[in-house]
């Protein structure tokens, strides 16, 4: 895992980049830059394991459907001013992927914010884009998928089938090779293995 070639490729592209050693170096650096703003959240482990949720709602009106589950919420959520979001994988090259079953967390990324910050520990970075789809669909929803009372084959063995099954949780896939038009996307990249 390169860094350094990670930092320089994604500023290259256009995304600001952050870096912290730790999660709670991130956390406070997050907290301190989102204040009296409507923030959604897309499914996040890092955000999860960081309290994100928990420091930011003392600032701000939070909308993020892990905890207040339903329509309405990821609707607000995806209307925020600020949209706080994780990846499955992000190559050396700058490039960004997420899966997702329901498409809240994908349109959050690509749309409607002011800006979008995206959370991702160290153990998301691949050498290149293929080991990084590779990483996003073997690794990172294979894990996702235990957590979830479904019947998918990846349960089985531990590796993607691109399978056909009605419990698929794998239906779709972003890659950001840059900020979308209008919207300014930062990377908030941590220094220790956080989320799936």
């Amino acid at each position: 895992m390169n860094l350094e070639k990670t930092i320089r490729s994604l500023k290259e592209r256009g995304f600001a980049v952050s870096y912290f050693d730790s999660g709670e170096e991130a956390a406070d650096y997050l907290t301190g830059e989102i204040r009296g703003c409507t923030v959604g959240f897309g499914g996040c482990q890092t955000a999860q394991q960081l309290g994100l949720y928990e420091r930011l709602r003392e600032e701000n009106q939070v909308f993020w459907h892990w905890r207040e589950p339903g329509a309405e919420t990821i609707a607000k959520a995806n209307a925020a001013q600020i949209y706080l979001s994780g990846a499955n994988a992000i190559s050396e090259d700058g490039e960004i992927l997420s899966i997702d079953g329901r498409g809240n967390r994908l349109a959050g990324q690509a749309y409607g914010h002011q800006k979008v910050y995206i959370v991702a520990g160290i153990n998301k970075i691949c050498p290149d884009f293929d080991a990084a789809l590779h990483r996003a669909r073997n690794e990172a929803a294979v894990k996702n998928g235990h957590r979830f009372d479904n019947n998918t084959p990846c349960k089985l063995d531990g590796k993607c089938h691109d399978c056909r099954c009605d419990d698929r949780i794998c239906r779709a896939l972003l890659v950001l090779w840059g900020p979308m038009m209008g919207m300014e996307t930062e990377i908030v990249l941590i220094g220790e293995e956080l989320g799936m």
